[in-house]
């Protein structure tokens, strides 16, 4: 049904939820992926919050309660390009940064949490929601991400030693489930921007209510297709890079990336059948490995 279908998050994350009429779409988020009740204290102004013309990369920092009653910080991130934004992960508010170090020497803060949203292959795994400070397990599958030292560093190196966040790495693109539970309901809303009618996930019912597609302005609706479009347009040119790279690496047997993300699996101790899957390698040729 056309109802179904919200703005998506990652448009909605930027420019709508960060009103604190619109609070409760994000708690529900929160609640949903930190598996525990949170209610926002406010919106942390940095300057990786204000909003920015180009859409590959997109944070909002957030000082919230659990559900002790205990100070946290949340950042979410969107990301669709990894490397072009790199720089700007790592030019973290120094502001933020002296406040959240201050406030944990004094325990006013319990801990500090990072969500990345990648809408991007990020990583080999078999889960799209993986959980870690230095390693990344998969919340459900258990196998741990093998991840480049690039993509590492693009997320661990981002924060001062003083602070040791928990990661929350989520592969929106490699969700292909049908949604059942409210953090299954949660991606296929980040996913496909579908949220079902009879929803009882945390979040989900407000964000059906208020982030619909026809309630947006003239202006608005003109900027969010444009987003889309954008969107659209940065996906196809991707995967025909991913493609014309891959039959580049045939011609040229330049397989190497294959062999060694495999060769870490297998280090880690992934199924051979898993591999052989995500790689395309064959189980004779990884056993070699």
């Amino acid at each position: 049904m056309l109802k179904d279908h919200c703005i998506r998050f990652d448009w909605a994350i930027k420019r709508l939820l960060r009103q604190k009429a619109n609070f409760g779409v994000l708690e529900g988020f929160l609640t949903v992926f930190l598996n525990e009740k949170v209610e926002i204290v406010e919106i942390l102004e940095s300057e990786g919050n204000q909003e920015a013309a180009d859409d590959k990369f997109n944070r909002v920092d957030i000082k919230a309660k659990n559900s002790k009653g205990e100070i946290i910080i949340v950042e979410v991130l969107y990301i669709s390009i990894l490397y072009y934004y790199e720089h700007l992960i790592h030019g973290v508010n120094k502001t933020i940064l002296e406040r959240i170090k201050t406030q944990l020497a004094q325990q006013e803060i319990k801990n500090v949490y990072s969500i990345y949203l990648f809408y991007l292959d990020f990583g080999i795994g078999t889960d799209y929601l993986y959980h870690g400070q230095n390693q990344f397990t998969g919340v459900h599958t258990k196998d741990q991400l093998v991840v480049t030292a690039r993509e590492k560093n693009v997320i661990v190196s981002q924060n001062p030693s003083e602070i040791f966040p928990e990661y929350l790495l989520v592969r929106v693109n490699e969700f292909n489930q049908v949604a059942i539970s409210p953090l299954e309901e949660w991606m296929e809303y980040l996913k496909n921007g579908i949220i079902k009618e009879n929803t009882s996930a945390p979040g989900l019912r407000e964000a059906r209510e208020k982030l619909q597609y026809y309630s947006m302005s003239d202006a608005e609706r003109y900027a969010y297709d444009e987003h889309i479009n954008a969107v659209m347009i940065q996906n196809d040119v991707l995967g025909g890079a991913r493609e014309e790279g891959f039959m580049e690496g045939e011609k040229s047997g330049m397989n190497k990336e294959r062999i060694k993300n495999a060769t870490g699996m297998k280090a880690a101790g992934i199924p051979i059948g898993t591999i052989a899957s995500i790689t395309g390698l064959s189980e004779e040729e990884i056993l070699k490995l």
